[in-house]
């Protein structure tokens, strides 16, 4: 799998977080796995690392996000947007793999194929004042 696959499906994880209580969360990523069968073992790995990842690094990024806008924290964005922003922010941060470029670029892709017709601009808003 591609790693632009593999970012959106992890996307969709995180998009779930918001829907969920954290009791639910384990029995929600084994749903989601369950239903992108058939899936390689190193991708189903991949997805299930770095989803656990983010999310155990969301109130520091939650934080940062917070810290760098006005008007739009976390608790007012869209659900889509929200996911797609954590995302990034945590591959900006902490994911040594993904240059910070990438990480913007992928997120506005992302907010182009999930998002609204704004999305992709607000995303990339957001991002640059985290660079």
């Amino acid at each position: 799998m591609k790693r632009r696959e593999l970012r959106e499906r992890i996307f969709s994880m995180l998009f779930r977080v918001e829907f969920h209580e954290e009791e639910e969360l384990d029995a929600q990523l084994k749903a989601f796995i369950d239903e992108n069968e058939p899936m390689e073992e190193k991708d189903e790995q991949y997805i299930m690392k770095k989803y656990q990842a983010v999310k155990e690094k969301l109130p520091e990024i939650d934080e940062r996000i917070n810290s760098h806008t006005k008007g739009w924290k976390t608790d007012r964005m869209g659900k889509v947007e929200l996911a797609i922003i954590r995302l990034a922010v945590y591959e900006m941060l902490y994911d040594e793999e993904v240059p910070t470029s990438v990480a913007i670029n992928e997120a506005v892709e992302l907010a182009k194929k999930f998002g609204t017709d704004e999305a992709p601009s607000f995303v990339n808003g957001v991002l640059a004042k985290l660079q």
